[in-house]
């Protein structure tokens, strides 16, 4: 299976992606770690990487998934085309995809965790809180889980998406 999380830069897609596949012992790709080891490998911390690391990220988790792995997907997936992407991994891989989206719903809550977080990968810098909502974020339709980390916290969000993956079906009780 692979379990796609998106969500705004600061909405806690990263916090809940790391617990969830720690829980469940899965890989965890992230293309924040992707792209930032792609621009210290160049030399240059602002230099504009296009879809590499989203490109990167698909064959990291391609690879897992043919050897029977749970993939957890950890990027702000903000385009109809990353999302279709994420969706052809999965596709060719002959597993289920699970979108999740992040949402923090709290918008005075999200703009205190965007200015305030602290970067966990060396060198990368965090959007300022205009970046993130100047951001282009297409809408993702009827497709997603939605995570609201407003409401909920890390263990009760995880143990939920564990629930509903269970009776969805979608891992073994």
């Amino acid at each position: 299976m692979l379990i796609i999380f998106g969500g705004l830069p600061g909405s806690g897609k990263t916090t809940f992606a790391r617990a969830l596949a720690k829980r469940l012992g899965a890989v965890y790709v992230r293309v924040d770690t992707i792209e930032q080891a792609i621009r210290a490998s160049g030399g240059d911390p602002a230099r504009d990487l296009g879809p590499a690391g989203y490109v990167v990220a698909y064959g990291v988790a391609e690879d897992n998934l043919t050897l029977g792995r749970v993939v957890i997907a950890d990027s702000v997936n903000p385009l109809d085309i990353t999302r279709g992407a994420w969706l052809a991994v999965a596709a060719r891989s002959g597993v289920i995809a699970v979108e999740v989206e992040v949402i923090c719903s709290d918008k005075i809550e999200h703009r205190r965790r965007a200015e305030t977080r602290k970067t966990d990968v060396e060198g990368l810098v965090k959007p300022t809180w205009q970046e993130t909502v100047e951001r282009e974020y297409d809408d993702w339709g009827q497709r997603p889980i939605i995570v609201d980390t407003a409401v909920r916290d890390v263990p009760e969000v995880v143990e939920a998406l564990i629930v509903k993956l269970r009776s969805d079906r979608l891992l073994p009780i």
